[in-house]
């Protein structure tokens, strides 16, 4: 079993590997600047994880563990009307990316760059969103044939709301310049941008009166 002190020694490890990634994408961190940003020595680095590998691995995989955690919280919340479990899932994600806003830039730049990656990711989120969207695509299905929404395959809305919530945190540095007063107050502008989602994804499963 770890002491305390072990455990605070691996998370700082892990705190300043994640930033190190994040920043710098795999092949230019350096274990050795995460090794000085802990406060830990080199070796004491890789006594906790043997290689760089393994510790983007474990970076990576707690990421998407995450991530997934969240939607699964959000949408699978027993007693709630599906529009607000929808409305609770884009906020979970929203909340996260605004949390970790380095993370879909790193992911998509590392996919492109080492594209045998994407396996390991891939197999991630399907183990984690599976029986996420077999249950929730059973209740939009009947919803549906109830008359109470429109009809959607739940990947294309998961697919929505991904899209919907990452792009302006991806293109941000981009439209900043462009949208002027807009985005003066960054924190305002993404709880529009929260806001806007939520409402653009409830008028897209909003029954159309005949």
């Amino acid at each position: 079993m770890k002491t305390k002190s072990e455990q605070n020694k691996e998370q700082a490890i892990l705190q300043a590997a994640e930033r190190e990634f994040l920043t710098k994408g795999y092949d230019g961190a350096r274990t050795v600047s995460i090794a000085e940003a802990a406060g830990v020595t080199h070796a004491m680095l890789h006594y906790y994880y043997r290689t760089k590998a393994q510790l983007f691995k474990k970076i990576l995989d707690e990421k998407v563990s995450l991530m997934s955690r969240s939607f699964i919280a959000a949408f699978g919340e027993p007693g709630l009307p599906l529009s607000e479990r929808l409305k609770k899932g884009i906020e979970c994600h929203f909340d996260f990316i605004a949390a970790n806003p380095d993370l879909p830039r790193f992911i998509l730049n590392e996919v492109f760059a080492r594209p045998e990656r994407y396996e390991t990711m891939r197999e991630s989120i399907q183990n984690a969103v599976r029986f996420l969207i077999r249950e929730v695509q059973r209740e939009i299905d009947a919803s549906a044939e109830r008359g109470e929404i429109e009809w959607i395959d739940i990947r294309m809305l998961l697919l929505d709301v991904i899209s919907l919530n990452v792009f302006p945190f991806i293109s941000f540095p981009v439209v900043e310049p462009i949208l002027g007063d807009l985005t003066a107050n960054r924190e305002c502008f993404f709880e529009m941008r929260k806001q806007e989602t939520i409402e653009t994804i409830m008028r897209r499963i909003k029954k159309c009166e005949p």
